[in-house]
């Protein structure tokens, strides 16, 4: 059998935790700061646990996780 290959996209995206939970960053963290504060800056630096619908479909595209 063929090794299964990691979706090239997701592998930056998203990370899999050794519980097996599918971690995601937040958004628009790139550029345009300078107009944020820093507790919205510092907030946007946390992980948030991805749902479970789509948790499902994510692990089919990491089939080998990402750390």
């Amino acid at each position: 059998m063929p090794k299964m290959k990691t979706h090239s996209g997701s592998k930056g995206r998203f990370t899999i935790t050794g519980t097996g939970k599918v971690m995601r960053s937040k958004l628009a963290r790139r550029h345009l700061k300078y107009g944020k504060t820093k507790r919205v800056l510092s907030a946007d630096e946390k992980k948030f646990v991805v749902s479970s619908t789509y948790a499902k479909k994510l692990r089919a595209l990491l089939p080998y996780g990402t750390k």
